[in-house]
């Protein structure tokens, strides 16, 4: 196992926006973290109230929005408007090309949630979106699968071979994740702290997993984790 600390990642801030790189992104370039397999980009993203990501374009990339606290509203040139709270995913195939804009509309409070960027298995894709809740129950003291190629178990669907799930565990709640031979595992901590093959990673730190291993993770006084299993 191979942890990244919190720490460790990049950051900037544009007073509006504090925003934390898992891996290289905008101005922030580090050739040991340029993503891990198809996990390209993970971005820890707090905007000010009222204010947000004008318009813009993506192409050829899945990205996924994972609100952890306050609302993000979205809309997007292929007709397209909802706005993200705690326990939504939402996924948007950038495709051959998309427009959008993201935007805090509370007046007074922040919103904090973590932008997610997957490489397609293939570029060329028709722009697409979705968006599904999952429920504190759901996820509660169990891995649940949010987002997957096939769409299973009522997760959102994503052009490539990966799967991610998410799970809030609390002090004494754990699990245990089978990874299978030739796949590789990706954890991040979203916020608290978890034990992960018994260390203990608080929020912002990573972990990646390369041997096909049975993965344990405990809560440590309430954690929320997110764990991809890429091939």
């Amino acid at each position: 196992m191979k942890i990244r600390r919190s720490g460790d990642r990049g950051f900037a801030d544009h007073g509006w926006l504090r925003s934390f790189h898992t891996f290289s992104f905008a101005d922030y370039h580090d050739p040991a973290n340029m993503g891990f397999r198809a996990l390209r980009v993970i971005n820890e993203d707090r905007v000010a109230a009222g204010r947000g990501f004008g318009t813009h374009s993506h192409r050829d990339m899945e990205i996924v929005s994972y609100v952890l606290e306050g609302e993000l509203s979205h809309k997007d040139n292929i007709g397209n408007g909802s706005v993200i709270r705690p326990g939504d995913v939402q996924r948007m195939s950038a495709g051959t090309g998309v427009l959008h804009s993201e935007f805090n509309p509370s007046p007074s409070n922040g919103v904090h949630f973590l932008q997610i960027w997957i490489m397609p298995d293939r570029s060329g894709y028709p722009p697409g979106y979705e968006q599904k809740s999952f429920s504190t129950d759901e996820r509660a003291g169990k891995l649940r699968l949010v987002a997957s190629r096939d769409g299973s178990g009522g997760s959102v669907t994503i052009h490539q071979d990966a799967k991610l799930f998410v799970g809030s565990f609390g002090e004494g709640e754990s699990t245990r994740y089978e990874l299978a031979a030739g796949r590789h595992a990706w954890l991040h901590v979203a916020r608290g702290a978890m034990k992960v093959q018994g260390t203990i990673l608080e929020a912002g730190d990573a972990a990646a997993i390369d041997d096909p291993t049975s993965i344990d993770v405990a809560g440590v006084a309430g954690g929320e984790v997110l764990l991809f299993d890429l091939a």
